[in-house]
């Protein structure tokens, strides 16, 4: 088999990369203390805060977004934590918890079905927690749980820090952070924001602030009260990942560009043309209600050689993901977020059906 070794990505992340972004992180860097630094920080958190509906604290952090669940708990659980699982990534997020040392309990669904206000509604009330973790959307699965009525319910409970990984929903669908009254926002750039990974976007409150003084243990790169003493400088408190912060400088202009309700519906649009194939040619996994607008998880109805599959789409220059976990050889998953155009995803789904009516011969 011919492989091909840079493949254009449709995968979970990191994701499709233009190449004016990849340039932009071959500039010259500049030092992280002088005014430029500062300059270029502003722009960036100004422009971050819009994207996110937010005027809470933001912090760039040189990290993965793994690191940035550490963080979460770490400034935020005095008590115990819920954390709310319904798939790999949200179970991980507990076992983080854990390993950090914190007292807390994994409340879990069945793959395929999504995090509910329901059962939030009906662990809060035991008066157990302090905080929750609680996944957007969730990429093994292909499941994103409604945000908009989770928050609705978690008004109910102000003594509860709502810590929400936006990891592979950020800037691709619109989540008014504020409005929703999220306390920890987090998200990595090498998914919806298109961008090479190894860098990480978090968005605080001040409720979370208030938390983080009170907890001890937090280590030093990630406690949120030093984060947030050389923010308010336009600083990061050790060196960042400069082309990092070019790059993402560069998107921000990009997504202006294009103008963020445009980019929500481009995704949506996305989502609908992957969705309407994947059920006509085999089926979704997940309820169609919860299907996620930036991954689709097909489920391999008609019981192909998935990884046959994946190595003649890798032959034409496309990477696909498997199923993840329990789901390998029952499901596939297609991307459709960050930079990638409807064009292009008319493209690949016209290629696979192409290779199924081959491997179906």
């Amino acid at each position: 088999m011919k492989r091909n070794l840079k493949p254009k990505l449709f995968i979970p992340g990191p994701t499709h990369v233009n190449n004016d972004i990849l340039e932009s992180m071959s500039d010259y860097p500049i030092g992280h203390r002088t005014p430029e630094f500062s300059i270029l920080y502003d722009d960036i958190v100004n422009g971050l805060k819009k994207i996110l509906f937010t005027k809470n604290q933001i912090f760039l952090c040189t990290c993965s977004a793994t690191g940035l669940w550490e963080a979460a708990v770490r400034n935020t659980v005095l008590k115990r934590c819920a954390n709310f699982a319904c798939g790999a990534f949200s179970k991980r997020w507990h076992d983080v918890t854990v390993m950090c040392g914190i007292k807390a309990d994994l409340i879990e669904v069945e793959l395929g079905n999504p995090i509910t206000a329901e059962i939030i509604d009906k662990t809060l009330s035991s008066g157990k927690y302090d905080a929750m973790t609680f996944v957007h959307n969730e990429t093994s699965t292909g499941v994103m749980s409604p945000i908009n009525e989770v928050a609705k319910i978690m008004k109910n409970y102000p003594d509860v820090v709502f810590l929400v990984d936006m990891v592979s929903s950020m800037s691709s669908v619109k989540i008014p952070i504020d409005d929703l009254g999220i306390d920890v926002a987090l998200a990595s750039v090498q998914k919806g924001w298109a961008i090479p990974p190894g860098f990480s976007i978090c968005s605080v409150s001040d409720i979370a602030l208030s938390r983080s003084s009170k907890c001890s243990n937090k280590g030093y790169y990630f406690d949120f009260k030093v984060l947030e003493k050389y923010a308010n400088r336009s600083q990061t408190p050790s060196t960042p990942s400069i082309p990092h912060l070019y790059a993402l400088s560069n998107q921000l202009k990009r997504i202006n560009s294009e103008g963020i309700e445009a980019r929500f519906r481009r995704h949506q649009d996305m989502a609908s043309i992957v969705q309407s194939w994947a059920k006509e040619r085999m089926s979704l996994f997940p309820d169609d209600r919860y299907a996620s607008t930036t991954l689709t998880c097909v489920e391999n109805s008609l019981n192909i050689d998935l990884l046959m599959l994946q190595n003649l789409l890798l032959e034409q220059g496309y990477l696909i993901s498997g199923g993840y976990g329990p789901l390998k050889g029952k499901t596939f998953r297609i991307s459709h977020m960050g930079d990638l155009m409807p064009q292009e995803i008319y493209k690949l789904l016209g290629i696979i059906d192409q290779i199924i009516e081959e491997i179906n011969k």
